[in-house]
């Protein structure tokens, strides 16, 4: 049977998953921590794969690299994360040409987990800590506590983005902006840091900041919890929140939270907000 050109065939070249990263990355991905995560995600599947080339990945290959995550100590959650970025990834190449089926992705079951915060005794000898060892470490750990930002959020700050005491976050994991104002302790810190170039923060390395956190963390009994990484920063943000009795569309407005359901881990929190039904059940 002779084909036209327009009824042949379309042929597709293979390609490894590091092929389709290098290809496709920084159209996908803004620079940043979660890029860097993210290529780390790749690479390790990649690895995985040994790196072999494929114009399609079956559903066995997806099998296959959920099974080998699992058996490295990957949670559901973590698993779904380096799903979300493949799947990205794909969904990019098949849209070029790069690829000419998809798998399917199936979400893997998490559990809602305790969600571990500072208390205020904790903070306070955490802090007490870190401020030993860096001032510059310490204001950041208090802009971190009161605004609920992510690291690499606070970081990448400019001049630009304070005032009025206010703060902006234009780049952020959700790729939506938010404005928050700043607690009077949070400006503090903020106008301390007046004589660094770019920004507060700017200059600050994460995994610098990383390593002085678990030296801290250490010096006060806390090096055996795994939960207390910068991060729980911001929990504790939002669990106050909640404490004090902001109403969850609040919080997630103020956490930036792309949707609701990740501010409902805290709504368990509000525990004071049923204390009014207490009186309608009360027998008479």
């Amino acid at each position: 049977m002779n084909y036209t050109a327009q009824s042949a065939p379309r042929l597709v070249r293979e390609h490894t998953l590091a092929d389709l990263y290098r290809r496709y990355a920084d159209i996908l991905w803004e620079d940043g921590s979660h890029k860097n995560n993210v290529c780390a995600f790749v690479h390790e599947m990649h690895a995985i794969l040994g790196g072999s080339a494929f114009s399609a990945m079956s559903q066995d290959t997806v099998d296959e690299i959920t099974g080998a995550l699992r058996s490295r100590g990957n949670s559901n959650a973590t698993i779904n994360r380096k799903m979300a970025a493949l799947s990205k990834l794909l969904r990019k190449a098949l849209k070029m040409g790069d690829v000419h089926s998809l798998p399917d992705f199936i979400r893997q079951k998490e559990r809602a987990g305790r969600i571990r915060f500072l208390t205020a005794e904790e903070e306070a000898a955490l802090f007490d800590a870190i401020r030993v060892r860096s001032e510059d470490y310490y204001r950041l750990s208090v802009f971190l506590v009161d605004t609920g930002a992510r690291l690499g959020e606070a970081i990448g700050l400019k001049w630009g983005d304070i005032g009025e005491g206010r703060v902006s976050f234009w780049i952020t994991k959700s790729g939506r902006s938010r404005s928050i104002p700043l607690t009077h302790r949070a400006m503090e810190v903020v106008t301390a840091q007046a004589g660094r170039r770019g920004g507060p923060f700017s200059g600050i390395l994460q995994h610098k900041y990383r390593a002085v956190w678990n030296e801290a963390k250490a010096s006060i009994g806390l090096g055996f919890d795994i939960d207390v990484v910068p991060h729980v920063l911001r929990h504790t943000c939002a669990s106050r929140l909640v404490q004090g009795g902001i109403d969850i569309r609040r919080v997630q407005t103020w956490l930036g939270h792309q949707t609701l359901t990740m501010t409902m881990r805290y709504a368990h929190l509000a525990t004071n907000d049923l204390d009014v039904c207490v009186p309608i059940l009360e027998r008479r």
